[in-house]
C-alpha cells in the first residue's frame, strides 16, 4: 500500500476559524480524518503533519525519502518565498504535489508566485478541501508508479 505524507504549512492549524469565506469552516482535525478515509478508499496509507515552522517542514521532507511514496504539500505562505523549502523538495527523490485550498492565481499578486512549483510534480488549487482529495487521487497514480 503506497504511503502518502500530507504536510500542512503555517496557519493551517487555524482552519475553520481563519477567513472562513476563503478557507471554509472545516477544521484541520476534520480535514485530516477526511483525508485518511479518502486515502483508504484509494488504497493509500495517509499520514498528516502540520507545522508553522519552516525547519520542521524541511525536516519532514528530508525524512520522507525511503519512508513515503508521495508527499502532498500545502506550504501556505512559504510557497511564495521559501527557497529553503524549494531546495528541500529538490533534494529528495519523493514526488511532491503542491496543493492550495484557494485559487492563489486570482488573489493578491504575490500569491500567484510559487517558488516551489518548479520542483513539484504539479499544483492543485482553488477547490477548498477538495484540492487535497484531488491531490490524493494524483498521489494514488504516482504511488502505483513508484511501487
Amino acid at each position: 500500500m503506497p504511503k502518502v505524507l500530507i504536510l500542512h504549512g503555517p496557519n493551517l492549524n487555524r482552519l475553520g476559524k481563519r477567513e472562513p469565506e476563503i478557507y471554509g469552516t472545516e477544521t484541520l482535525e476534520r480535514l485530516d480524518a477526511r483525508l485518511r478515509t479518502k486515502g483508504e478508499e484509494l488504497g493509500l496509507k495517509v499520514e498528516t503533519f502540520q507545522s508553522n515552522h519552516e525547519g520542521d517542514l524541511i525536516d519532514r521532507i528530508h525524512g520522507a525519502e525511503g519512508e513515503y511514496d508521495v508527499l502532498i504539500l500545502n506550504a501556505g505562505a512559504f510557497t511564495h518565498y521559501s527557497y529553503a523549502l524549494r531546495d528541500a523538495i529538490a533534494s529528495v527523490e519523493v514526488p511532491v504535489i503542491e496543493v492550495h485550498m484557494s485559487n492563489v492565481h486570482n488573489r493578491e499578486p504575490f500569491r500567484g508566485v510559487s517558488v516551489i512549483a518548479p520542483v513539484t510534480r504539479g499544483q492543485i488549487s482553488g477547490f477548498g478541501v477538495v484540492s487535497y482529495e484531488l491531490a490524493l487521487t494524483a498521489a494514488a497514480s504516482l504511488g502505483q508508479q513508484v511501487q
